[in-house]
């Protein structure tokens, strides 16, 4: 089974000053680890920027880049999106199916809204998503809450255990 590891707007602009840095590396050493783990097992990851509502000047800024604690392959790929659902007028629905991905890890920021929004996108496009334990954020604790109790989860020793079959 393939696997597609979308990593959600780990970016400046949503979590500078907004989350707090430990939440923020404890989630990152997660989303770390499983990139590394699929990467050397020859699955996909992807990295989600949102660049909704970008102008000219920020444009220019380095708010919309992707945190520095987030590991960036070479061969990762990245998806801009303008709205919630990272499936939603982008190229991620043809990126999986061209990498042949069944399921789908979705990580990042925010439980409530993106992670959220693209794990409902992923079943509506017939994706079996699964959210990745300890590798979402939120500004809201209680969204990280519902959604683990609500959703699919999946922790790292499982997806060790799927790739190295």
């Amino acid at each position: 089974m393939r696997i597609g590891f979308l990593i959600i707007d780990m970016q400046k602009i949503f979590l500078q000053d907004q989350v707090e840095k430990k939440t923020v590396d404890q989630a990152c050493e997660y989303i770390n680890y499983v990139a590394y783990s699929l990467r050397s097992n020859g699955h996909l990851v992807v990295h989600i920027q949102d660049i909704e509502g970008m102008d000219n000047q920020e444009a220019n800024s380095d708010l919309y880049n992707f945190i520095t604690e987030i590991q960036i392959d070479e061969g990762d790929a990245v998806i801009k999106k303008e709205y919630s659902n990272a499936f939603w007028k982008t190229d991620l629905e043809q990126l999986l199916q061209n990498h042949e991905v069944e399921l789908v890890i979705i990580s990042g920021f925010a439980a409530e809204h993106c992670v959220l929004f693209t794990y409902n996108g992923a079943i509506e496009r017939g994706f079996k998503p699964v959210i990745l334990q300890k590798g979402i954020l939120s500004t809201h604790f209680d969204a990280i809450t519902s959604t683990c109790r609500d959703r699919n989860l999946i922790s790292y020793p499982v997806i060790d255990s799927l790739v190295s079959n």
